[in-house]
């Protein structure tokens, strides 16, 4: 076990020293090449931040305006049926716009209901085997400029939908 965690730490260092050595070997202006890159970064960053800004608004509206009980109380009734919790269902709306706000709605669930009672395991394994669809797609294709989705939308619900039911089935299994 100490080898593994040996390893993970000098990984990253590993990885970062092998670059500029190799930088340096093919006589590359590593440092110069290094504030280019950070420019360009930040230029990206700057084009994504009022679609950042707006998912975090909108996520803070919902929560505080009470609307994500509202739903997660409706569909919940509906859900309970199917063997997933009504109490995820904020968790899993949220989950598609911001990682964050979800990692919040997690940490609530986990004082109500605890981290092992079957609702808190499902919230877990969801966290892991779910992606912020919303926030990812918005994100990387305005920096690729990228105006048709086709089927990714689609696609990332049925991957989430697909990970939510591995979530209930595991929880399942996990607690006997």
């Amino acid at each position: 076990m100490k080898i593994l965690i040996f390893l993970s730490q000098i990984s990253i260092p590993l990885v970062i020293f092998y670059i500029v050595a190799y930088g340096l070997v093919n006589k590359c202006k590593v440092y110069e090449e290094f504030v280019k890159g950070a420019k360009d970064g930040l230029k990206t960053v700057v084009g994504i931040l009022p679609t950042l800004i707006g998912l975090m608004v909108a996520v803070g509206v919902l929560r505080a305006s009470g609307f994500l009980d509202l739903i997660g109380e409706s569909i919940g009734k509906i859900t309970e049926y199917a063997g997933f919790p009504g109490e995820l269902v904020p968790l899993t709306i949220v989950r598609m716009f911001s990682s964050s706000a979800a990692t919040g709605l997690v940490l609530d669930i986990f004082k109500e209901f605890g981290t092992d009672s079957r609702v808190g395991l499902i919230a877990s394994i969801m966290m892991s085997c779910t992606e912020t669809i919303f926030y990812t797609v918005s994100v990387y294709f305005i920096a690729a400029k990228v105006n048709k989705t086709r089927y990714t939308i689609a696609g990332a619900l049925l991957a989430t939908f697909g990970g939510i039911a591995a979530s209930v089935v595991l929880a399942g299994l996990m607690m006997g």
